[in-house]
């Protein structure tokens, strides 16, 4: 499956504990920047970080039961290989991070069956990176 690369710029009202956050915690290459923004290198895909005031979500994140969680809203992520989502895992619990939702499988023995985890950036933005073990199952019904 070939994908083009998407674009996303969020705002962040810490711009150096963001760029640590992304850059150490993560360990995602940066590209250009200034002293407002910053380019990461989001698994092929380009993150931009834009210092901006606090935002309502940043400061109180709307929450939708799923599977028996409160998945924050607004959020964003990715969908790794299940090897790679498991060594995220590994190094984002080596880091201290505190996980809105924890490592865990998600729909267990149904369709769409998934790994996935919840965070928070330095700045409230809500992130969700999950795996599937049969990816044909992405958009599964």
């Amino acid at each position: 499956m070939s994908l083009s690369p998407f674009h996303l710029a969020i705002p962040v009202y810490d711009l150096a504990a963001a760029r640590d956050f992304y850059g150490r915690v993560f360990g995602l290459a940066e590209g250009r920047s200034s002293t407002q923004w910053v380019d990461f290198d989001f698994y092929g895909h380009q993150l931009v970080i834009h210092e901006h005031p606090k935002t309502a979500s940043q400061d109180n994140a709307h929450r939708n039961p799923v599977d028996g969680h409160d998945v924050p809203v607004p959020h964003f992520g990715i969908v790794l290989e299940w090897s790679q989502w498991e060594a995220l895992a590994e190094r984002l619990r080596s880091f201290g991070t505190t996980f809105v939702i924890e490592p865990y499988i998600r729909f267990k023995g149904q369709v769409g069956e998934q790994a996935t985890m919840f965070l928070f950036d330095p700045c409230g933005n809500a992130l969700e990176f999950k795996a599937f073990k049969d990816i044909g199952q992405l958009f599964a019904k």
